[in-house]
């Protein structure tokens, strides 16, 4: 069963426990007590390059578990829930470039007050005669209610900061809405290998720290089942090591990941992997990617290579912003069966040789 989000008092008291945490308590990143709310991983040059440009205000203050910054960025308008002081903004404006957009969302005025600061300089930085992003003050729970219109968004990213909603279904839903027919949302949390136990989610500082709130992986994927998210397709993860002993000895033996996913607004998805005799192969045409293209985790696609694939997999790459950067070959006329029998991956457990290769 899902984890009922909370509602009411606790919801209020539970956002302004994290607007004061990351308005207030913390300074900069350096005050975190965990590598729950760090990215380690070392991103691809061009991302570096463009992170340089970026002011030292805005990446002192960055707060993120992973690296939200899907292939094919070029002219889409995109959307970054809890955005902080804006890092991923500004890095994402500079892919999207001069045709593109990006809107931050946050529920702490501190924060943006940085991000909005810098907005001038970054404009500059990158090239552009005026901006491409605005920031809005809001909570990532009511969309609708700052302004973000339906079916508007192509992509929706978001870097570990579901697991600090106590509305976690209303955000899913929200981000359902907001995304144009054949949208994606990409992102990065932190999930545990169990439900976490109520005097856990009630600790402000292991809340903050982007621990308790964190869904039971099983539990996300039913909830964005729930949300119109029928494939969730997990892309990449890393355990979390806590080193503050006070914390590890609360959490005792829960386990946790960071993981990112990617969603697809896609009505038509079956509820498992199933084949229809189709094929597909990547031209390498994608800006930043001319070798080879990465769907999720174990699904990575050669250029010049014709491979099969799930009807699913066919929907995600034939029926979204991927659809010139492939041939497609077959349809749904025909069926036989599963495309694969294996379980869906989740974060706490790595490929298998036994297992087939990803739906």
């Amino acid at each position: 069963m899902v984890q009922k989000s909370d509602t009411g008092d606790q919801s209020q008291r539970k956002f302004k426990e994290v607007s004061d945490y990351y308005g207030r308590i913390l300074e900069s990143s350096k005050d975190l007590k965990t590598d729950a709310c760090c990215t380690t991983e070392a991103p691809a040059k061009y991302i570096t390059e463009i992170l340089k440009s970026i002011h030292s205000e805005i990446t002192s203050r960055y707060y993120g578990c992973g690296l939200v910054i899907p292939p094919k960025l070029e002219n889409q308008k995109i959307l970054d829930l809890g955005c902080g002081t804006g890092r991923d903004v500004y890095l994402l404006s500079a892919l999207v470039g001069k045709n593109g957009f990006v809107t931050g969302l946050d529920m702490t005025k501190e924060q943006l007050d940085v991000a909005r600061k810098h907005i001038d300089y970054q404009t500059e930085k990158f090239g552009f005669s005026r901006p491409n992003v605005d920031f809005k003050l809001g909570n990532i729970e009511s969309l609708e209610e700052v302004g973000i219109e339906e079916s508007f968004y192509d992509i929706v990213v978001s870097n570990c900061v579901l697991n600090l909603s106590p509305q976690k279904e209303k955000v899913m839903t929200e981000v359902f809405r907001a995304l144009k027919p054949g949208g994606e949302m990409y992102f990065s949390d932190v999930y545990s290998d169990r439900r976490i136990p109520q005097d856990l989610k009630d600790d402000p500082v292991i809340y903050g720290e982007c621990l308790s709130g964190a869904l039971y992986w099983n539990d996300f994927l039913a909830l964005s089942r729930k949300c119109g998210f029928t494939d969730a397709r997990l892309v990449e993860h890393r355990p979390l090591t806590i080193q503050n002993a006070e914390i590890r000895e609360k959490l005792g033996s829960i386990k946790f990941q960071s993981a990112t996913y990617r969603l697809f607004k896609l009505p038509d998805l079956d509820a498992s992997c199933e084949d229809h005799g189709q094929a597909v192969r990547y031209k390498g045409t994608t800006n930043h990617h001319p070798v080879s293209f990465q769907l999720d985790r174990d699904q990575v696609f050669d250029k010049g290579k014709i491979v099969p694939v799930s009807g699913n997999t066919f929907r995600m790459l034939n029926q979204t912003r991927f659809k010139e950067d492939f041939d497609f070959f077959g349809d749904f006329s025909d069926h036989f069966g599963f495309f694969s029998a294996r379980e869906v991956p989740n974060p706490f457990s790595g490929p298998t040789e036994e297992e087939a290769s990803c739906c």
